[in-house]
């Protein structure tokens, strides 16, 4: 598997009900993206991929998992000078009640 053409951390959040909020802290502008296990799939393969998030401006950013599922969480350098340090925290995971309320 070739990859991507820049360099990437990954993290590999597991699985995540819809709702869990992710704090990710960098040390420098970078892309910050959260996205299924399918698209980060397609991601190592060079392959169109879809994700929430973007370019990281400001530190820490926030992150929310909109669905219910296996979630992964890249911060790349594509674009821009180097790859960040970063780090990354759940700082609110929805309970069980509050996601049968919702529904």
């Amino acid at each position: 598997m070739a990859g991507p053409n820049f360099r990437f951390t990954h993290y590999d959040l597991k699985a995540q009900r819809a709702g869990a909020t992710f704090e990710v802290t960098l040390s420098a502008v970078n892309n910050v993206r959260l996205m299924t296990a399918a698209n980060f799939q397609r991601f190592t393969e060079l392959l169109d991929f879809k994700y929430v998030g973007g370019v990281a401006r400001k530190s820490p950013i926030r992150l929310v998992v909109p669905e219910p599922g296996h979630w992964h969480l890249i911060v790349d350098m594509e674009g821009h000078h180097g790859l960040a340090d970063s780090s990354v925290k759940l700082v609110s995971a929805p309970t069980a009640r509050a996601q049968t309320q919702a529904s």
